[in-house]
């Protein structure tokens, strides 16, 4: 495909196994390759959904729990008329949702944050319009139970990195986020929506919930914080099964072996006990160890009973591990699809047995959207450097040799003269060996110092040609630093503020442009 004009915002979409950024496992679930099928329910397609809602049982207790907690976690919000009417529509029956789930990165972290909403939004547009007897709820799950602060602690901005210092330990959600201040007042422009979240909100997940909903909000989009004890009251029989039968511990050790058996790597490794133990400050793991259970780093113990006790009395003080938090969430939402990175995907494949053994319908899995975002800078670099689309994502060092050859008025290669040289040996060899068969060893050592030589030369002519092409070296570098900064997706390291400050367009932009049932790779343009 050659490149077009910057005159639309959508530019081009790449097939997935085009741009060498997924895993096998990814790819395979994608194409429904069939050793994967016991794995998942149903494969996201529209038409699949139908079977979905029909399987998914959801009890009118549970949505008007649901529905109470979010009206106290909103209390204090201004929030849209879509948001609060998809808040009173999750009490009705025909109501479903599509979820996302995402760490508390501060001023929302890299790029695929934004395109994981955007995603679910899309996707329940397009349902609604496929099924217009039924509603459905666009859901961002704040992961407010995480205690890994070093992986939000910091997004990058203009190519500078800026790092949240504090000293806070437990649940990120719970943090006090005014120390924020000092990474606010040196950034020029920042919108209000992050000033008043992160001075004016109590805590990090009050923050992500303020900046998530002044983004978001107009969408209808939800957001549900599962740190709360209504809503950890309903999985009591998972966590009492969990840590007394270990039954999570040995279906996902059971799925994670088959699948490694048939050649697929696996991430999520299961625990005897898969929660944590949550107050105040600490987060830590329960273990078993003799007679009694430990939350580790800490003083406190249990007895069986006294543990038993505590889970029914206190059951917001456990808080689920990866095993155990997607069935949660399909626990306490009416949900139909999980949006997730292809990490994300391919470890939810280890958990399908986990869902059948707690009479849970196993979710459908869908892709997020991927994205490159092309300024018209970048967009006249790569018509300059005469690239197409599909090539961007080649490897830069093979791309850019490509390119030498192909824009030179030379002939770079040796390979000609190679199989001349090549010729003549095996004559010289068939001579030599008609005297002496020894002689063959010789004549083979003496070729490989010739083809040493050839290949140096070669690599000297390619170097001089790099001198005379040098424009167009530093264009390919340019345009591979802008889609891929230091070797990584431009939509895992770059922040949507280097977008949406000089496009206040660029997230309507995406909405409008982003596919959620079209799994290919697209790129978008963005104002500078």
């Amino acid at each position: 495909m050659a490149v077009q004009e910057l005159s639309k915002v959508l530019l081009s979409k790449i097939p997935f196994d085009q741009t060498n950024s997924f895993s096998k496992s990814f790819l395979d679930y994608i194409g429904g390759v069939e050793a994967l099928a016991p794995y998942y329910n149903r494969l996201p397609n529209i038409k699949n959904f139908k079977a979905q809602i029909e399987e998914k049982s959801f009890s009118p207790e549970a949505r008007n729990t649901l529905v109470q907690v979010l009206n106290e976690q909103y209390n204090g919000f201004e929030i849209s008329e879509k948001t609060a009417d998809n808040i009173t529509n999750l009490a009705l029956e025909n109501t479903f949702t599509v979820t996302t789930g995402h760490q508390l990165n501060i001023f929302t972290g890299p790029l695929y944050f934004i395109y994981k909403i955007i995603t679910v939004i899309n996707a329940c547009k397009e349902l609604k319009t496929a099924y217009p007897a039924y509603n459905f709820v666009p859901v961002y799950w704040m992961a407010s139970e995480d205690h890994d602060f070093e992986e939000i602690s910091y997004f990058r901005f203009n190519g500078k990195k800026f790092t949240w210092e504090t000293d806070q330990k437990g649940a990120v959600g719970r943090f006090d986020p005014k120390s924020l201040k000092p990474i606010l007042d040196s950034l020029l422009h920042i919108p209000d929506f992050f000033k008043e979240a992160y001075l004016k909100r109590k805590t990090l997940s009050e923050s992500v919930r303020h900046y998530v909903n002044a983004i978001f909000g107009d969408q209808g989009l939800v957001i549900v914080d599962a740190d709360h004890s209504a809503l950890k009251s309903q999985f009591i029989p998972v966590m009492l099964d969990d840590v007394f039968q270990h039954t999570a511990n040995d279906c996902v050790s059971e799925t994670s072996q088959e699948l490694q058996n048939l050649g697929y790597s696996t991430q999520v490794f299961p625990r005897e006990i898969n929660f944590f133990y949550l107050k105040g400050n600490i987060r830590s793991r329960i273990v078993k160890e003799g007679g009694q259970y430990k939350v580790l780093d800490t003083d406190i113990t249990f007895t069986q009973d006294e543990l038993r006790l505590e889970i029914n009395a206190h059951p917001e003080h456990f808080s689920p591990n990866v095993v155990l938090r997607p069935l949660y969430q399909e626990v306490i939402l009416p949900n139909l699809a999980y949006v997730g990175g292809p990490a994300e995907l391919v470890y939810w494949l280890q958990l399908k047995e986990v869902f059948a053994h707690f009479g849970t319908p196993f979710p459908m899995l869908m892709p997020r959207n991927f994205a490159g975002i092309i300024t018209p800078r970048l967009l006249a670099k790569i018509q300059k450097a005469g690239l197409s689309f599909e090539e961007i994502f080649k490897n830069e060092i093979e791309l850019t040799k490509e390119k030498i050859k192909e824009n030179s008025d030379h002939e770079l290669s040796l390979n000609g003269q190679k199989d001349q040289f090549s010729a003549l040996f095996e004559k010289v060899s068939a001579q030599a060996t008609t005297v002496d068969r020894t002689l063959n060893q010789l004549v083979a050592a003496e070729k490989k110092k010739l083809e040493n030589s050839l290949l140096k030369i070669e690599k000297k002519i390619l170097k001089a040609e790099k001198k005379n092409q040098e424009v167009l070296i530093n264009r390919i570098a340019a345009v591979k630093e802008a889609l891929f900064p230091g070797g990584s997706p431009q939509e895992r390291k770059d922040n949507f503020l280097n977008f949406y400050l000089s496009d206040p367009n660029f997230i309507q932009n995406c909405l409008i442009n982003l596919d959620p049932f079209d799994f290919r790779f697209h790129l978008i343009s963005a104002h500078e």
